[in-house]
């Protein structure tokens, strides 16, 4: 019986390799992906969001929307220029 459970575990230990490198190559991916969104200014509180729903399975998008920079005009964030706006 031994040598039945073999190959069981060998193909156990394959389907676990391959997920893990599955959720690997979706990390770096995401990584690249997060850091393109920091270069083009995307707010991380926004990224986060994107990801939740992402994971959900309800439809996201990242797009600007001329409504939040009106939504919160009093931010205390620092500008590119080191000034608060």
């Amino acid at each position: 019986m031994a040598a039945h459970n073999t190959p069981m575990t060998c193909e156990g230990d394959y389907e676990t390799e391959q997920k893990k490198q599955a959720a690997a190559d979706v990390l770096f991916h995401y990584s690249q992906f997060v850091m393109v969104c920091i270069g083009e200014g995307v707010r991380p509180t926004d990224l986060r969001l994107h990801l939740m729903k992402e994971v959900s399975g309800m439809p996201t998008s990242l797009k600007k929307e001329p409504q939040q920079a009106a939504a919160s005009p009093d931010s205390s964030e620092p500008s590119s220029s080191g000034t608060t706006k």
